[in-house]
């Protein structure tokens, strides 16, 4: 199963499916990339689009997607109105 596969099956499976947006809408929502807020485990956030938003941008994933999904499931139990 490929690193993508294996992703997919995880968000399937957990029922964590996100919305999917293409990489232009998510560089217009995070204005280019251009105002780093900081970086911490496997990634870089970015100011986003309003007040309330930030994007995290994942480096290339590590053990076939694992670190990605740990990730994904980290910020899945938060429970606060800016996470989504």
């Amino acid at each position: 199963m490929s690193e993508y596969e294996h992703i997919e099956s995880f968000l399937e499976q957990n029922s964590l499916m996100p919305i999917q947006y293409a990489y232009k809408e998510i560089k217009k929502m995070a204005k280019g990339f251009n105002e780093k807020l900081g970086e911490g485990g496997y990634g870089f956030v970015f100011k986003g689009n309003g007040p309330s938003v930030a994007i995290k941008v994942l480096r290339k994933s590590k053990g076939n997607g694992q670190d990605f999904i740990n990730e994904v499931a980290t910020i899945g139990t938060i429970n606060h109105q800016n996470v989504v």
